[in-house]
């Protein structure tokens, strides 16, 4: 099915299947299509923190929730190269902007590109993830030399008026059109565990499927519930509904860069070991994404090598 045209249908058979057989099959997958050993080094950075205008349910920084979260104004270009230069020391290959805005202000754009041509002139790879942005604003990002806009659907569009009313589902679609527009690369995925069903995970994966472009880069993140937010009292998902959930997205996106995102602190090495195996072959690493706990370096590396994996130089 690996070349298949995708519909709910087929994607609820990938599903079904048992455990085993359909892990073996994402590995089977994955190995064609990459070096199973490999693990891709990403490090995301806070450049702006709080009092965002969205009401998503599941974020601290959101300004519609007590959640103990400062607001903070954007970190200055020296800040961010720090962070960028050690992102680069410990491995990374990619960091990841992230700024709490609904979209990004004129006032602070330009401070955003140079920061953008920055840490882009220190042989990294960027992203941002700035909230909406219209066709010139993706443009001027394309120039200024980002490589990936990050912007998530976070669920099905069934789902997702359960889970943030401030933004539409369109809205979301109209960003990632702007962004392919510019030729820029798309990264989008989502949300486990925000008590969403089986089939809003099946409906999420076909809307992935159905951009204008493929996501190069798919972030899988598993809900951490963080108090003072609607969501704080969710129900953790079971471990082997998320394991199937990256199987099934290494299907579908055979060549595809798939991030193990948030939840990782909370997760046994054994779970991140399966979703290894199913196809998940990049992570985040530092103390910190965003305001959530990350593991650790020497954790991850620790939990690499004991999976005789390579540790990215």
């Amino acid at each position: 099915m690996i070349n298949a045209v995708w519909n709910l249908e087929k994607i609820h058979t990938l599903f079904e299947q048992p455990f085993f057989e359909l892990i073996y099959s994402a590995y089977t997958c994955h190995k064609n299509n990459f070096n199973a050993q490999e693990m891709e080094f990403c490090t995301l950075s806070n450049i702006k923190t709080g009092a965002c205008p969205e009401d998503c349910a599941y974020c601290p920084q959101s300004g519609h929730y007590k959640t103990g979260i400062k607001k903070e104004n954007l970190l200055n270009l020296n800040e961010v190269l720090l962070q960028a230069k050690l992102a680069k020391e410990n491995g990374a290959k990619r960091l990841c902007m992230g700024a709490a805005w609904r979209n990004p202000p004129k006032k602070e754009f330009p401070k955003v590109l140079e920061i953008i041509r920055e840490v882009k002139s220190l042989g990294l790879e960027t992203c941002a993830t700035l909230g909406m942005l219209d066709e010139e604003q993706a443009i001027q990002l394309k120039t200024a030399g980002l490589d990936f806009y990050n912007h998530n659907l976070d669920t099905s569009e069934d789902y997702y008026s359960s889970i943030i009313t401030t933004r539409t589902y369109e809205d979301r679609l109209t960003t990632i059109q702007n962004v392919v527009n510019a030729n820029l690369n798309v990264c989008c995925g989502g949300i486990l565990g925000m008590g969403e069903t089986r089939h809003d995970r099946i409906q999420l994966l076909l809307a992935l499927n159905q951009l204008p472009q493929i996501p190069q880069s798919i972030p899988i993140n598993k809900l951490i519930p963080i108090k003072g937010t609607p969501l704080e009292k969710s129900v953790s998902l079971d471990p082997f509904e998320f394991i199937k959930t990256i199987a099934v997205t290494r299907i579908m996106f055979p060549t595809s860069r798939i991030r193990l995102s948030a939840g990782r602190e909370g997760m046994v090495d054994e779970t991140q070991a399966w979703c290894f195996m199913a196809g998940a072959n990049s992570i985040f690493i530092g103390d910190v994404l965003l305001t959530a706990k990350n593991p650790n370096l020497i954790r991850d590396i620790d939990l690499l090598k004991k999976l005789g994996m390579q540790v990215p130089e």
